[in-house]
């Protein structure tokens, strides 16, 4: 099968499926106004290690309204990434709903507020890793449609990691038992695991 993605009304479909696993990016953000914002989104991934930058690409609008953690992002350059774990898996998933602006989702979901070290959005206390971040830019894609994204481009100033998770070197990838996003209605677990060293190219003497 042959698929053009400019004809192909599902292609989004396609690609979540396929582009997988995908980390989730579980957002906690803060309005100007003060108000919380908890949500995941799933196209997210590292950028670079110096400095330590990472990006998420977030839809403008969810139908009419504009996405409040796009909004909020833009408005004050802050917000954590906190990753989901299994246990907070179904936590994570109440959040995924378009809510009014008002409502509080760590509470709807019945997380914790855990205070930023560097920046004024909370962690969520529950996750296994936060991710404190500052706005670099954003990078706008199919700018000036109802189809817009922003790629938001952001810099790692502060982690929070469990001590029982990092031994100073590595992190215990099974122990922080993270979930990843899949096509559909689909998630999986990171918990099987196997190893490859990296080649090293010697050339002949």
């Amino acid at each position: 099968m042959k698929i053009d993605p400019k004809t192909h009304d599902k292609f989004f479909n396609i690609l979540k499926a396929v582009v997988a696993p995908r980390p989730i990016a579980f957002i906690s953000s803060q309005s100007k106004e003060g108000i919380l914002n908890l949500a995941p989104f799933s196209f997210f991934n590292g950028v670079c290690y110096v400095p330590p930058t990472i990006s998420v690409s977030i839809a403008r609008f969810a139908g009419e309204k504009p996405k409040d953690s796009l909004v909020n992002i833009e408005e004050t350059g802050e917000f954590v990434v906190n990753l989901v774990n299994s246990d907070i898996a179904e936590a994570m998933n109440k959040t995924a709903a378009e809510y009014p602006t008002e409502v509080n989702e760590f509470e709807l979901a019945g997380l914790t507020t855990m205070p930023s070290e560097l920046i004024t959005p909370p962690c969520v206390a529950e996750s296994p890793v936060s991710l404190e971040c500052r706005l670099k830019q954003v990078v706008p894609i199919n700018e000036g449609t109802r189809r817009e994204c922003g790629l938001v481009i952001a810099e790692v100033v502060y982690c929070h990691i469990n001590d029982e998770l990092y031994d100073g070197r590595y992190v215990d990838m099974k122990g922080l038992d993270v979930v990843g996003r899949l096509g559909g209605h689909s998630y999986c677990h990171v918990d099987n695991l196997f190893e490859m060293k990296q080649p090293v190219y010697k050339a002949d003497k």
